[in-house]
């Protein structure tokens, strides 16, 4: 407030076709998923001039850098938060925005200006739309429903599934059907892909609960996703690996152009991957694996010394540690992060989990599918594919040095665009309550309790 007065010698900024843009500008916030009452109550501004002039200064600025950087600030939400954030003078913008008669203008350039959002918010004002008109019980549990089979939950899974736009490509309004055949289970299908599920066809409790949400459900979704990618940066690396912990997938970027992704295994619900950036730089052949203090006490001190040479382990220092070989945790390669939560990107014998779904099943780092594969691609890129086939030769533990540093940015997205569809996911880290609660949304569902799938010690 005090720069931007200052930079007009303390003049008054509103006139009443400038107020009259703004107030028009605000009731407009509800497109990007943000409550227009935030920032400013109209039958709330005060009449004397100069009290009137300064709320008005005041809503504008909020609203301009809730579009620029987003409304909550993500270290206040979150544990932990080291991505960088956008930067924007709004207070400059605005004073010159007002000069130039270009308010409307001005304020449509502040969000992302990238497909990704415009995917985000397209999809949402059609989910607003349809939730207008929707009302209905929610569709009850029971037995899995598949291909074939009679149920009489079959109408009202018709009905939600039109409601979100997912009704049979050949019927505008679908016939209530008797039995699970035919367009239905194609549209069950493509609605099961876009969640991230087995798009088998068979409606069981998670494809149940995803018609539950509703296109009101789904358009609090998007808008807890447009706030997360206000938060960051316009421009950011053009040479980046970025893990989308929700969705469990990782994206390469090279020179600004996407040129790889892959599966990923993240934390489990009660030890996230937390939401940071950090440098790598190194590539470490046949690490070793030096057990955390934490698992070390829970899940290794407890093993039997058989178990303990039967997987390699060691004590070296008074700490486990696993040895290097086709047994450790680490597999073959790890990405060696440089950040304080000692979190990083590694290969792992435990092959299998990639090709689930449901991929939450680590202690926090990450894992990557076809490691070795993606450190042949990062190493030919650099050119150091001989010191790299040297390092793995050796049997031993060694590091080898990128020329490329390359910024990690581990997110949390629960909505994304994958370049053809908007994607949803689980809220599995309950995260997107606590954005929505600072937005001042309604709670989301409530989370199923998590249910551990076999012992898993790694990192």
């Amino acid at each position: 407030m005090r720069a931007f007065y200052q930079a007009r010698q303390w003049q008054a900024a509103w006139d009443r076709k400038s107020e009259k843009v703004l107030l028009g500008t605000i009731g407009g916030a509800l497109a990007h998923g943000l409550k227009p009452s935030l920032f400013l109550q109209e039958e709330n501004l005060p009449q004397d001039k100069t009290a009137r002039d300064e709320a008005l200064t005041k809503a504008a600025l909020r609203y301009a850098d809730a579009l620029a950087r987003g409304y909550v600030d993500p270290k206040k939400v979150s544990d932990v938060y080291t991505i960088p954030r956008a930067k924007a003078d709004v207070s400059a913008g605005l004073n010159q925005a007002l000069q130039n008669g270009k308010l409307e203008s001005w304020f449509a350039s502040l969000p992302p200006q990238t497909d990704e959002y415009r995917a985000l918010f397209a999809a949402h004002e059609d989910y607003i739309r349809r939730a207008t008109d929707y009302r209905a019980d929610p569709i009850p549990g029971g037995k899995a429903i598949k291909p074939g089979q009679k149920d009489k939950r079959l109408t009202a899974i018709a009905t939600a599934l039109t409601a979100i736009g997912y009704a049979p490509a050949q019927e505008a309004k679908p016939a209530l059907p008797s039995r699970y055949t035919g367009p239905l289970v194609d549209s069950i299908k493509r609605l099961q892909g876009d969640l991230g599920l087995d798009a088998d066809g068979i409606i069981g409790v998670d494809t149940i609960d995803a018609l539950n949400l509703g296109p009101a459900g789904r358009a609090r979704q998007l808008e807890i996703a447009m706030e997360r990618l206000r938060w960051l940066q316009r421009e950011p690396p053009e040479t980046r690996i970025d893990v989308n912990t929700a969705a469990t997938v990782l994206d390469y970027w090279r020179n600004g152009r996407h040129a790889d992704r892959r599966n990923v295994v993240v934390g489990e619900p009660d030890k996230q991957t937390p939401q940071l950036q950090a440098p790598f730089s190194r590539l470490v052949a046949n690490p070793k694996w030096r057990v955390p203090d934490s698992i070390a006490a829970k899940e290794i001190a407890t093993k039997g010394s058989g178990w303990l040479a039967e997987n390699n382990f060691a004590v070296e220092n008074g700490r486990y540690v696993q040895q290097s070989g086709p047994k450790n945790s680490l597999g073959l390669v790890k990405f060696d992060m440089e950040d304080k939560q000692q979190i990083y990107l590694h290969d792992t014998p435990a092959k299998a989990l990639f090709s689930q779904p449901e991929r939450h099943r680590s202690h926090g780092c990450v894992r990557v599918e076809n490691a070795l594969e993606f450190a042949g691609l990062l190493a030919s890129q650099d050119g150091v594919v001989p010191q790299l086939q040297k390092a793995f030769e050796s049997q031993e533990e060694q590091w080898v040095k990128l020329k490329t540093e390359i910024p990690v940015r581990l997110l949390y997205h629960t909505v994304f665009w994958d370049g053809s569809r908007v994607q949803f996911r689980p809220d599995v880290y309950g995260l997107d309550d606590v954005v929505g609660a600072a937005l001042g949304l309604i709670r989301g569902p409530v989370r199923k309790p998590w249910e551990h799938k076999g012992e898993d010690i790694g990192p």
